[in-house]
């Protein structure tokens, strides 16, 4: 079926006090396994392509974003595709031709006015070229000008306050949230705020986005998205379980050569953790 719009799908989820979840994806087997675990979840879901993850194949973005488009054409349930932590106007100028429905601008390294000034001007650009934009705001200002804490470093928190200036300056449609998550955690031991999550929720009117997933324990998950997160973002779980796969697999079999053997047992086990994930989140 055709791409699906990630604003039609961010929206339904929170009309049902419910969350959509988006995985990034690096290889072509990490686009078949979300898809595939969405369909056995029967849900729909956003694939997502990150800055480093173009950064990884070459600076290319086409040959990825081709195979997530067809994959979503293929699929049995609704497939976004959304472009992540994009920093690079060049690279976000690439979005709507490549296929994206839309994209997390990423100016959280910048001090707060420059932050803001900069995602309005790339929120205009992506409305105007028919992208949904996503933006993010942790502990902003710093001291005598500094830039903030990145967004979902240990200990940033955003708050409400600046949090609502900031999507009246910037008109972004979604609002990622540092609430207590940390990207690129190995183990689910992180421990949300969610006071601040109904405070945040409580006093913006776009959808809440929360990043750093994989380090959330499923009770956790839940409960955030009961409090108001209607977009998870996931990236290390999937990596952990193609990882961890694999080395069984060589362990188990250390004269195999054939990639496929492989990279059919890691492509299954992030099937099984895109459908349990989706299972916690879907609301």
């Amino acid at each position: 079926m055709p791409l699906a719009a990630t604003g039609t799908l961010v929206g339904a989820a929170a009309a049902r006090h419910g969350a959509v979840a988006a995985f990034n994806v690096i290889t072509l087997e990490h686009i078949e396994a979300v898809v595939a675990g969405a369909e056995a979840a029967d849900a729909p879901v956003i694939l997502q392509i990150s800055e480093n993850a173009v950064r990884y194949r070459y600076g290319r973005l086409l040959p990825l974003a081709r195979a997530a488009v067809a994959a979503a054409e293929g699929a049995r349930v609704d497939v976004g595709l959304h472009l992540d932590h994009v920093q690079s106007d060049e690279l976000l100028r690439q979005a709507a031709d490549a296929g994206f429905g839309s994209v997390m601008y990423d100016a959280a390294r910048l001090p707060y006015d420059e932050n803001l000034a900069t995602t309005r001007a790339a929120a205009d650009w992506g409305h105007a070229n028919g992208l949904w934009v996503e933006a993010e705001l942790g502990q902003v200002g710093g001291k005598d000008g500094a830039a903030p804490l990145d967004a979902h470093a240990p200990g940033a928190r955003t708050d409400p306050g600046e949090a609502r200036a900031y999507v009246t300056g910037t008109g972004v449609d979604a609002l990622a949230v540092a609430v207590g998550s940390s990207h690129a955690m190995t183990t689910r031991t992180a421990s949300l705020d969610h006071d601040l999550l109904k405070r945040l929720a409580g006093g913006l009117d776009v959808p809440l986005v929360l990043h750093g997933s994989s380090g959330v324990p499923d009770d956790e998950l839940a409960a955030a998205v009961r409090g108001g997160i209607a977009k998870v973002n996931v990236g290390t779980a999937l990596n952990i379980a193609m990882t961890t796969a694999i080395r069984e697999f060589l362990t188990a079999h250390p004269e195999a050569v054939d990639s496929r053997k492989y990279l059919g047992v890691a492509r299954e086990a992030m099937v099984r953790t895109v459908s349990e994930l989706i299972g916690v989140v879907r609301g």
